[in-house]
């Protein structure tokens, strides 16, 4: 493996690099919400249930956390390169067969195409970036590729309403085309190809640690929609128990997919943790706000996208801000109080009255997105921070899955604690503003408790990734 990469890779890879990952992860990004205010239009025309459409966006979630995995150990035997580009090529083509569905089994197909490409593009894209950049010009690259994972969330719900309003939800899919060409054409001149001696593959770990991950989603896509909590529990168990079997494999085995070692790196563990911690409050709130603005305030689709807006515009003041800040404060103060501010944000989301204004929700979103931005940021970096040249490909395969699994996790607990407030009717008077003032509370809450994980961090560590301005 070519350790001295960075030193010996042109200028112009390392300007272009961050442009490629940033355009998969905002196809992917933009993909996984641009959906959810499409359902109804999508389901009246392939005449189906609005409810039966979750299906829809279930295969795509199952399928990014199941092949996310394999990531690492393809572009170490197939290398960088050739895995990106295919990663891009499936993709588009996964978009183009959605749009020429005709009935939700061809569409539910679709978006498993879809999945396979995205549970490539983007782990393989930020491989390549790590072993490209040093570490110390890691963060400012990994900054610049970020910025799409926190405006597709945010376009996507607004593009969507647009889309369905005045053209149709075969858009929405389309949209996918030209970027992902752009991806492709770029990769063949720019993106660079990186292989590694690598020997077996783990084809055993591999399957107990995707039945884990698909028992885990499944459990999570469940709780969310059903009544009965008992064969939800079973799920949940049995996806813990292949966790346990893989780390009882993963013990013996002399090559294992996700090597234990990794957890031995203290930054990694608490990077880890911690992605998956703070991101069950963040990540509820792209759901639970429009969807509030939207039942308890009557506005459209449109509007509740609007208020939610403002979110992509501070993040990019939070990435410009976020290096000089980690320069300054370091890893450790920056996260613990950095969640602490998530939080009480998020919390402070309980205090307009269902009289109030809509529009006192556009500060608060604001500066939430500016706070995510230095969050996501800070989080992504300290995981890789100490990690080896041969730890790379493992460990970063395992963030992405990681952060997949948070994403599913936010949004079911987010639903799980307003479908628990939604039923007590006493409690909130019965006015379902007040289940999601609850929500609010319940989620912001925990998410400042979450912090205390950032504590395990040592005041130095991250140090390597500073820029070396910052010195």
């Amino acid at each position: 493996m070519n350790t001295t990469a960075s030193l010996q890779t042109p200028e112009v890879t390392k300007k272009l690099l961050p442009i490629i990952l940033a355009t998969s992860i905002f196809m992917q990004m933009l993909d996984s919400t641009i959906l959810n205010t499409s359902l109804p239009a999508i389901a009246k025309d392939l005449k189906e249930s609005p409810l039966n459409m979750q299906n829809a966006i279930i295969s795509y979630v199952l399928t990014l956390a199941v092949f996310m995995p394999v990531s690492g150990f393809l572009s170490d035997k197939f290398g960088t390169k050739k895995v990106f580009i295919f990663s891009l090529i499936l993709f588009s083509a996964g978009s183009l067969f959605c749009s020429l569905s005709q009935n939700l089994t061809e569409l539910v197909v679709a978006r498993m195409i879809q999945g396979l490409g995205g549970s490539l593009m983007t782990p393989v894209g930020k491989l390549a970036l790590i072993r490209t950049f040093q570490k110390h010009e890691l963060l400012k690259a990994m900054n610049f590729a970020i910025i799409p994972a926190l405006i597709g969330p945010v376009l996507g719900p607004l593009v969507g309403g647009y889309m369905v309003d005045y053209l149709s939800w075969h858009w929405i899919f389309l949209i996918n085309i030209p970027i992902g060409a752009l991806g492709i054409v770029l990769s063949l001149k720019y993106m660079p190809d990186y292989k590694s001696p690598i020997i077996d593959f783990d084809l055993k770990g591999f399957l107990i640690f995707a039945a884990a991950s698909l028992l885990l989603s499944i459990a999570l896509e469940l709780f969310g929609n059903t009544v009965h909590v008992t064969p939800v529990l079973l799920v949940l168990l049995l996806g813990f128990l292949m966790l346990y079997y893989y780390y009882r494999h993963a013990s013996r085995d002399d090559n294992p997919i996700f090597p234990l070692d990794l957890f031995k790196v203290r930054t990694f563990r608490v990077g880890i943790l911690g992605n998956l911690a703070t991101r069950l409050g963040i990540s509820a709130i792209p759901l639970l706000l429009p969807m509030m603005i939207q039942i308890a305030y009557g506005r459209s689709a449109v509007t509740s996208g609007w208020i939610v807006a403002p979110m992509a515009i501070t993040a990019m003041f939070g990435k410009s801000a976020v290096i000089g800040i980690l320069d300054r404060f370091g890893y450790r103060a920056t996260l613990m109080t950095n969640t602490f501010i998530i939080g009480f944000l998020i919390c402070s989301m309980a205090i307009p009255a269902v009289s109030a204004s809509i529009y006192w929700y556009m500060p608060i979103i604001a500066l939430l997105g500016f706070f995510n931005s230095i969050q996501f940021t800070a989080m992504n970096t300290i995981s890789i921070a100490d990690l080896r040249q041969y730890q790379t490909s493992s460990g970063n395969s395992l963030v992405s899955v990681n952060q997949q699994l948070a994403l599913g996790f936010g949004v079911a607990f987010g639903l799980l604690v307003l479908k628990f407030f939604q039923g007590d009717v006493k409690l909130i008077h019965d006015e379902i503003h007040n289940a999601f003032r609850y929500t609010f509370l319940v989620v912001g809450s925990l998410t400042i408790l979450s912090g205390a994980i950032f504590r395990r961090l040592h005041f130095k560590d991250g140090d390597n990734m500073k820029s070396e301005e910052g010195h």
